[in-house]
């Protein structure tokens, strides 16, 4: 097992390794986090891995050794964990912990009808923007809450010396539309602009660029591009705008809450306007250096790592009190 015991006073917060950088901020609190590991290293049970600089309060364990740990909560992050890994790997009492169902993305069905995988209704479900909040079809499920971004990057600051742009989106072409990979196709017939990402090297990218190098590496570009269409706000922007980086994005999801157009970025649904904006950007470097510091002073008002970590953790504490309170009804019942 790597990295240190837990003591009693922290939180035991048991989940599986599903989205690295996000695992990494919530990290940042003050628990410790459990997760599976096994020698296949499949989605889920990678552990630790190379790629981020994890504390000793993220805790491997071997993945048969799981159903005899004691654990305050369960942290669902996909429905693969909720409806197999779950079942595969934790004991009968264990997955009657409390236990919260965090939700990273849109729905990918209906945008308004689709009905949310989980229907426990003592399970605490948590959005990470209240767009998604507002488009998924949460039913019965009585507590559902939202729990914005935080990030915490290395000391970086926005260069804007290479007169392009960046994206920064992982097997874009893949993804198709909902990544926007025609948005982008078009974009670069008209701007200079780059591409990194996992499995990007195959649609004219640079390949993928590991997140403890990203900051520093994206600071050097004008800008920060994002064609996505339909989903989350990506965790890429919020560490961009940290930098002092504008951005520049598509009035979709919940970027429309967090950019202002023409303040510290430009934002829209016409194509040709954002292109516009683009060059502007390229040709004007100080309007560049404005627009990012606004982008800045968002996000550290916004994404701030201390009130993400603070957001968690009241979170546990509530649904691990809320749990205790109706056993105890349950048995004087």
């Amino acid at each position: 097992m790597n990295g240190t015991s837990a003591t009693d006073s922290r939180l035991k917060i048991f989940t599986w390794h599903v989205h690295g950088s996000y695992l990494y901020y919530l990290s940042q609190g003050n628990y410790d986090i459990y997760i599976p590991v096994a020698d296949t290293r499949t989605e889920g049970y990678f552990g630790r891995g190379e790629t981020f600089p994890f504390g000793p309060n993220v805790i491997e364990v071997p993945v048969a050794e799981v159903r005899h740990m004691e654990f305050d909560c369960i942290l669902f992050q996909s429905e693969r964990n909720f409806l197999i890994d779950q079942h595969d790997i934790l004991s009968e009492s264990q997955k009657r912990l409390p236990r919260v169902y965090v939700e990273h993305n849109t729905p990918e069905g209906h945008p308004t009808n689709t009905r949310h995988i989980m229907t426990d209704p003592e399970v605490t479900l948590v959005h990470v923007t209240h767009f998604n909040k507002l488009m998924w079809d949460s039913g019965g499920i009585r507590n559902v809450r939202v729990i914005e971004h935080g990030v915490c990057i290395p000391e970086v600051t926005w260069k804007g010396d290479i007169p392009k742009g960046i994206v920064v989106i992982n097997h874009i072409q893949q993804r198709g539309r909902i990544t926007g990979w025609d948005v982008f196709e078009e974009v670069r017939k008209h701007v200079p602009i780059d591409l990194i990402g996992m499995g990007t090297a195959e649609s004219g990218g640079l390949g993928e660029v590991l997140n403890p190098q990203l900051p520093e590496f994206i600071s050097h570009y004008r800008f920060f591009f994002n064609p996505i269409r339909y989903t989350s706000f990506g965790l890429a922007v919020c560490e961009a705008m940290m930098t002092g980086m504008p951005i520049v994005a598509m009035a979709t999801t919940e970027y429309v809450t967090v950019i202002k157009n023409g303040e510290a970025g430009f934002i829209d649904t016409n194509l040709d306007k954002l292109i516009e904006g683009m060059r502007q950007l390229i040709d004007a470097p100080q309007l560049a250096r404005t627009m990012g510091e606004q982008a800045r002073n968002i996000a550290l008002d916004r994404f701030d790592i201390a009130r993400f970590t603070s957001d968690w953790e009241k979170i546990f504490t509530e649904t691990i009190q809320l749990h205790q309170h109706e056993t105890e009804n349950s048995i004087y019942q």
